[in-house]
């Protein structure tokens, strides 16, 4: 069984929450949610459910410091579709569609969002794409009927829901599905020495183009610092002569 994980580059989120970088100047990272998905597809290769996991990712020269993160944790083959242009979830899809049609795997394995667009489209895109069954937000995944279905434990509003979809399938991660396993630097050293698939766009025979522009990225405003007060009676004259709320 092969299992074809693609992956985003994004902002690392903890920087420039922690230090106050903005997220055009924050180091770049794999995408946490896509962590997981590669982190699931090595521990499924592990036991002897899979015999292949290959990452994809869609971007420029750039991205490649997480191709190699990503050689680094485990995988077995890279491919980075080369483009710079920032596309819409609908134009990933299309991409990734065309790489299925060529790699031609069980189960495509990914985050169920990228943390710098919050989109959560991909996923569901590729499979109606593909005319694939899906399971997103997926907690736990289990292989059962000697591989020909996957049950996977979906985390939902109203709480846990169990669904079987069978292969082949798209699967989406949600945040408690593992903890992905430290990257040690002779690891990421020998990731170097590893050679990444460089594909195009016109390789796949798929034409899309970018639907928005980006104009520009910044911090939301600093929150003015809270007031104590000392009664319900003061409280309840603030909100109504000063923050007019009441």
């Amino acid at each position: 069984m092969k299992i074809l994980v693609p992956f985003k580059s994004v902002p690392d989120p903890s920087e420039f929450a922690v230090a106050g970088a903005a997220p055009s100047t924050a180091k770049s990272v794999i995408n946490p949610f896509d962590e997981i998905a590669i982190e699931e597809a090595l521990r499924i290769r592990e036991r002897g459910e899979a015999t292949e996991v290959v990452g994809v990712t869609v971007g420029p020269a750039a991205v490649e410091e997480q191709v190699r993160s990503a050689l680094a944790m485990g995988i077995d083959r890279t491919i980075r579709i080369d483009d710079s242009r920032a596309l819409d979830p609908y134009a990933i899809s299309r991409i990734l569609r065309a790489l299925v049609d060529k790699e031609a795997p069980q189960v495509v394995l990914m985050g169920k969002q990228a943390v710098d667009d919050d989109s959560n489209q991909v996923g569901q895109m590729l499979a109606g794409l593909l005319g694939w069954p899906q399971a997103t937000f997926a907690s736990k995944i289990e292989f059962v009927a000697e591989k020909a279905w996957v049950r996977c434990t979906r985390e939902t509003d109203a709480g846990l829901e169990v669904i079987e979809v069978k292969l082949p399938a798209v699967i989406t991660t949600d945040l408690r599905l593992n903890e992905p396993r430290y990257v040690s630097l002779p690891g990421l050293m020998k990731a170097r020495k590893k050679p990444i698939e460089l594909l195009t766009c016109d390789d796949l025979a798929v034409n899309v183009k970018p639907l928005t522009n980006t104009l520009s990225t910044s911090r939301p405003p600093k929150r003015a610092a809270g007031l104590r007060v000392g009664s319900v009676e003061e409280l309840v004259s603030k909100l109504k002569e000063e923050a007019k709320v009441i």
